[in-house]
């Protein structure tokens, strides 16, 4: 009795095969729109979602004060590395400095500092921007604490450290706003 032996199996190569990977795509549900009208790449990003629903609802005005104290934070730095006599006459009214290099290792932490700020002005990230916001609030607390302590240990107030004072409270208060603003949930609708 002679047997009839099958023909080879054929491989189907379905990853080349564009027919088949449609199809495939098809069964799967992606590649096409959803209810939302976004296309999913693959079944991973359809049951995650899409990180634009995750975006972070800013607070009005939050760029433009990253952006303002970002300028800020640089510009000082700039004028301590340059000019530290003129920055230090600026603030306290004195034009004798003991040392030029205290104020200028002050301009590189707050360049440092602005660098920070800079980046922070293009992410989307709230956790970053929240740390930033922070980070300034801090500084202008302490800075706000130094200027005082140097003042009244001086016995003379100036214009330009009074005018500085006000301003730091004022940028404290911003800062804590946005901060705040940052944190909070969005309502539900």
């Amino acid at each position: 009795m002679a047997t009839k032996q099958p023909p080879p199996l054929m491989k189907k190569h379905s990853q080349t095969d564009l027919v088949s990977r449609l199809k495939t795509r098809k069964i799967l549900g992606v590649g096409g729109e959803d209810d939302d009208g976004e296309v999913h790449r693959s079944k991973i990003s359809q049951v995650l979602g899409n990180e634009i629903k995750f975006a972070v609802k800013e607070p009005l005005g939050l760029r433009v004060w990253q952006f303002v104290t970002a300028v800020m934070f640089s510009g000082v730095a700039i004028m301590a590395l340059a000019f530290p006599e003129q920055l230090y006459d600026a603030v306290f009214e004195e034009e004798s400095v003991n040392s030029k290099t205290p104020i200028r290792l002050y301009g590189g932490a707050l360049l440092s500092i602005s660098l920070i700020m800079w980046n922070a002005l293009y992410t989307a990230e709230k956790i970053i921007m929240r740390w930033t916001l922070l980070t300034e609030a801090c500084y202008f607390g302490v800075q706000f604490l130094v200027t005082s302590i140097t003042l009244v240990e001086s016995g003379r107030g100036s214009t330009g450290a009074t005018l500085l004072l006000i301003s730091r409270v004022l940028f404290v208060l911003i800062s804590f706003y946005y901060y705040y603003q940052l944190g909070r949930r969005p309502k539900k609708v």
